[in-house]
């Protein structure tokens, strides 16, 4: 694997978290059930190849990315170090692009960052995950 990013990953942000699961059910994504208090806020599907499908809330989104602001979701990136994602960040705010969320240790154990494309589409940067670094996410089930 080269030092460049991967693209591995797709979070599709949601209205209706119920209706999205069933309608990629039906198209043939296996999309298991989880804790119910994550049920409406955070899915994920299998897909072979190790690409991730997920699918979060609105209100979710806006937690792990605060310059969350609409469309279609994050099309993510891995990197193979932590200190990537801040490289990355960098560069890439430094050339000009919009830095939505910058660099952190995020709860499920990843070093992560968005950046906005030309268009405005966010692209998440992440490390892999660290079992030793991961945390309570602060998040929980409005209802």
């Amino acid at each position: 694997m080269s030092d460049a990013p991967v693209p591995d990953q797709v979070n599709l942000v949601v209205s209706d978290m119920k209706a999205t699961v069933a309608f990629y059910r039906r198209l043939g994504l296996t999309i298991a059930d989880t804790d119910p208090e994550w049920q409406d806020h955070h899915r994920n599907a299998r897909v072979p190849g190790g690409f991730d499908i997920d699918f979060d809330s609105v209100s979710f989104a806006r937690h792990w990315d605060k310059g969350w602001h609409g469309g279609m979701g994050v099309l993510g990136f891995k990197v193979r170090e932590r200190e990537r994602v801040d490289e990355i960040y960098e560069d890439l705010t430094t050339a000009g692009y919009v830095g939505q969320q910058a660099p952190f240790d995020a709860f499920w154990g990843a070093r992560y960052a968005v950046v906005e494309d030309p268009d405005g589409n966010p692209v998440g940067i992440m490390s892999p995950i660290d079992a030793n670094r991961k945390a309570d996410p602060g998040f929980h089930s409005e209802g």
